[in-house]
């Protein structure tokens, strides 16, 4: 596997020994281009030339990582804050960079800038002017320093927030009193699938082929049953890096595929964080020559899918007594399957089929312990009569800040009839 937090491609000059005008040269020097003549074109008017790129017992200058690694800090005050924002797929994350005159520690310190939305599929041509309003930063894990990563969301010129812009409206329900006062937590346990650059066939598998079947993979170790950990465990340092809460990562049921946790959280920061995590290994897996999917079942068949499991839990579930409150919850729940199922990702379909560890994608369940559920409730929780509840309907390919908020909504806003309560609770109830 690359080196990931490198370059992989290098670009290599070789000072060749039959140089008679050549000197020596360190590593801190940029060096001079070695030019061959054509041997086919005259000695000396040929303009045909070409650049020696072989690694040889000769100088060899990576000219490309020693700028890459340069520490701007002792010369100026001056940062690089790379801007990112969700594009109009609403899964596609974009970015761009800007000099900041000096370092900052709040996104308010930072100035609002603007895209054009018509190469995003966010605005038409003729009016294609989106702004950028920054809203939560990271320390940056490739610049290093006092670099940054800025997750902004984005708004017209005459600030509203434009159709894609998900996090503005989980904000308006982060702020509700109710749902401060409640301390919502999450923990999002985020899938993704590697594959390979040309064939987009899954990192480790046979061209063409398939593996050996599930088994052996999750948690395994090995050449022949772990396929990407480089990129797992880069991708987890640069996370504590940027000050991104992960809390664990572990390879997956099926070959190629990966999980890592972000959380406990605490309202719109849970979304900020796992859009952070998305951007730096979309730029680790570019590194490393990887493709990244977050497709909730990128290979048909007897393979496990890939999920965005979130686990979730108020003030109130956390007391004595809350395993009520979490019953309370899992009947809202019940009565907004629907709505929840259309908000948790494209293509879920495909993976939510009662098998896999998935429960149908029809039908609402609930049950301790039992992952083929839509709502899992863990043995500790149910004998501590106290905890949280995992929600196991989203998509690897899910909007954090609309599955956040709306579990919030659902949970902590919204009221169901009497009726409709009455009739969920006998439904749910035997259904346990």
């Amino acid at each position: 596997m690359a080196q990931i937090l490198a370059p992989t491609s290098q670009w290599q000059m070789k000072v060749t020994k039959s140089s008679a005008t050549a000197s020596p040269m360190t590593a801190k020097m940029w060096g001079s281009l070695v030019l061959k003549q054509n041997k086919k074109g005259p000695t000396r008017s040929s303009t045909k030339f070409r650049v020696l790129a072989t690694k040889s017992e000769g100088y060899t200058i990576n000219r490309l990582e020693g700028l890459l690694n340069l520490d701007l800090t002792p010369f100026t005050d001056k940062i690089i804050a790379e801007y990112i924002w969700i594009g109009g797929s609403g899964i596609d994350v974009r970015s761009k960079s800007r000099t900041i005159s000096k370092p900052v520690e709040d996104p308010s310190e930072l100035p609002k800038w603007n895209y054009d939305g018509s190469s995003t599929g966010q605005a038409p041509g003729e009016d294609s002017e989106v702004i950028l309003y920054p809203q939560a930063i990271f320390k940056d894990p490739f610049r290093g320093g006092n670099n940054i990563l800025v997750i902004c969301d984005a708004y017209t010129p005459q600030g509203e927030p434009i159709p894609t812009n998900k996090r503005a409206r989980a904000a308006e329900i982060f702020k509700n009193k109710k749902v401060i006062d409640e301390v919502p937590w999450y923990g999002i346990e985020q899938e993704y699938t590697l594959l390979q650059t040309d064939v987009k066939w899954p990192l480790g598998w046979p061209v063409g082929g398939y593996p050996g079947p599930q088994g052996p993979y999750y948690c395994g170790a090995g050449a022949d049953k772990s396929f990407g950990r480089d990129i797992s465990d880069a991708h987890y340092k640069a996370c504590l890096y940027a000050g991104i809460n992960i809390s664990g990562t572990n390879g997956e049921v099926m070959p190629g595929q990966w999980e890592y946790q972000v959380g406990p959280s605490v309202g719109i920061e849970a979304g900020d964080h796992i859009w952070a995590s998305r951007y730096i290994l979309e730029r680790i897996t570019e590194q490393a020559g990887v493709v990244l999917t977050l497709d909730p079942k990128p290979i048909e068949g007897d393979w496990n899918g890939a999920g965005c499991h979130t686990n979730y839990s108020t003030k109130s579930m956390r007391e004595d007594g809350g395993f009520e409150v979490i019953k309370k919850a899992i009947l809202n729940l019940s009565l907004r399957h629907g709505e929840h199922i259309s908000a948790y990702g494209e293509g879920n379909e495909r993976r939510l089929t009662g098998k896999h560890e998935t429960a149908s994608i029809n039908t609402f369940s609930w049950g301790v312990a039992n992952r083929g559920c839509s709502i899992r409730v863990g043995r500790e929780t149910e004998k501590q009569g106290k905890g949280y509840l995992e929600d196991r309907r989203p998509a690897s390919n899910m909007d954090p800040y609309i599955v956040t908020s709306l579990l919030a909504e659902t949970t902590l806003l919204w009221e169901p009839t009497l009726e409709a309560e009455a009739l969920a609770a006998q439904k749910l109830a035997l259904n346990v």
